[in-house]
């Protein structure tokens, strides 16, 4: 996606705020269109987000739950999906635990395709939420000084992010144990550091990322109360930064290990935002993507 395109989903997201503080939040613009979620991943914000996204546009949406459907029996990815698609569906929208399980989706079906996370691969709407929360706030991207603090080994968020701020100037640091920080993450352009309150004074953005202990097979440092410690954001650390610093974080939180409670209901944090601004910019998704020649894949 060139940087023309992700300016076009964040500026049609500004237009789809009103929708969603008007009274009557269900337009025409999707009228006639089938959506489906697909889950492969247990998901609240980002499956109930574009749900709303479609009912709010006017589409028909409808939840698949992998745990009752065909999955249980064996049945293929490409077969379930097929099957759907036979249904008359226009939209897929899926999160699987498999790296690429979007891409390969996309080249063996008709409908739309909408990757929702495929396993520590990318995140890209979650990206383009924080991109248009950044935005919001900031005025730009452009010359930001950005913060990722955590797990950036098993995050999809981070990476769909890093490639998102890069591309559209933002200059970002990853910051964490060196256990937890995949050792090409510099090729993504990033800087990379294990210092957080050195990274932390010069901080447009603080993106505070969830420790991962499931995808963990073994543990990759001594102890959270040791990650909180040095890696973890509370009032003393967010005391260092620039006082108008916003404070992110995709969720869900483990408080008191990435964020404390206070800083997390802080003038800073943007958290809560983050989530209603996910609704905007996955309408305006869903509505570019169904429009001929604007963004077909």
């Amino acid at each position: 996606m060139k940087a023309e395109e992700i300016q076009e989903i964040l500026d049609t997201a500004q237009l789809m705020r009103p929708i969603m503080n008007s009274r009557n939040k269900k337009i025409t613009y999707l009228q006639g269109k089938n959506v489906v979620t697909l889950f492969y991943e247990s998901s609240t914000r980002t499956r109930v987000s574009f749900e709303l996204a479609a009912k709010y546009l006017g589409a028909t949406t409808t939840n698949i739950s992998v745990a009752t459907s065909s999955v249980s029996k064996g049945e293929t990815l490409i077969d379930t999906v097929r099957t759907i698609q036979a249904m008359g569906v226009d939209i897929v929208i899926m999160r699987h635990p498999m790296t690429g399980a979007a891409k390969l989706l996309s080249e063996n079906i008709e409908a739309k395709v909408i990757n929702a996370g495929d396993g520590i691969n990318e995140h890209p709407t979650q990206a383009l939420l924080d991109l248009y929360t950044i935005k919001k706030h900031k005025g730009k991207i452009k010359d930001l000084n950005i913060v990722i603090a955590g797990d950036i080994l098993h995050s999809r968020v981070a990476r769909s992010n890093i490639w998102g701020m890069t591309k559209l100037g933002a200059r970002v640091v990853v910051v964490g144990p060196t256990t937890i920080i995949p050792k090409e993450i510099k090729k993504m352009g990033v800087e990379v550091s294990s210092n957080m309150k050195q990274v932390i004074k010069n901080a447009d953005v603080i993106m505070a990322l969830r420790i991962q202990k499931e995808r963990q097979k073994s543990p990759l440092f001594p102890s959270l109360r040791e990650y909180q410690h040095y890696f973890g954001i509370d009032e003393e650390k967010l005391a260092m930064a620039k006082p108008d610093v916003l404070l992110m974080h995709p969720g869900p939180v483990n408080r008191g290990v990435e964020l404390t409670s206070d800083i997390m209901e802080g003038e800073n944090s943007v958290i809560e935002e983050q989530v209603t601004n996910g609704v905007a910019v996955r309408m305006a998704l869903l509505y570019l993507m169904t429009r001929e020649g604007i963004l077909s894949e």
